[in-house]
């Protein structure tokens, strides 16, 4: 009795196990070019269209440079908040989504590096440098052919 006990409790759990890695809707993690099998949740965001990372650190010890009367924000806090406000005046954010990130590991002279994702990059995303005053604009039109 004992041992028929012990496999209903192995075949239930066996099955609670099954049930709830359907139910959240799990999806393979690709790593390397293969697929793993998780049962880490998933979620699907809603800036489908991109990921803009914009580097904390490009610009925090020559804020001055960019902004010699700032002394409260640095110039990627500017570029990231501009770049949110720009997004949300023309109705995409949501589709976009503007984050601050630490080094980037490139460490231009002079400028900040912003890295687009988007799903269709593949994973291969240029590291764009740009000045955060007279690149906005370029920037902005770049983000907005990656629409969709």
């Amino acid at each position: 009795m004992k041992k028929l006990i012990r496999r209903i409790k192995v075949f239930l759990r066996c099955i609670l196990k099954r049930f709830s890695a359907n139910s959240q809707q799990t999806s393979p993690v690709i790593i390397n070019s293969r697929a793993l099998d998780t049962s880490i949740p998933s979620v699907y965001p809603r800036w489908e269209s991109g990921l803009v990372l914009v580097c904390s650190q490009c610009a925090n010890e020559r804020s001055n440079i960019f902004h010699p009367t700032s002394r409260s924000s640095t110039a990627s806090e500017d570029l990231e908040n501009w770049l949110k406000s720009r997004l949300k005046f023309e109705g995409l954010w949501g589709e976009f989504r503007v984050v601050s990130t630490s080094c980037l590991g490139v460490c231009p002279r002079m400028g900040i590096t912003v890295v687009l994702v988007s799903n269709g990059s593949g994973g291969n995303s240029p590291c764009l440098i740009v000045n955060p005053q007279s690149d906005r604009e370029l920037l902005y039109s770049y983000i907005k052919q990656n629409k969709g």
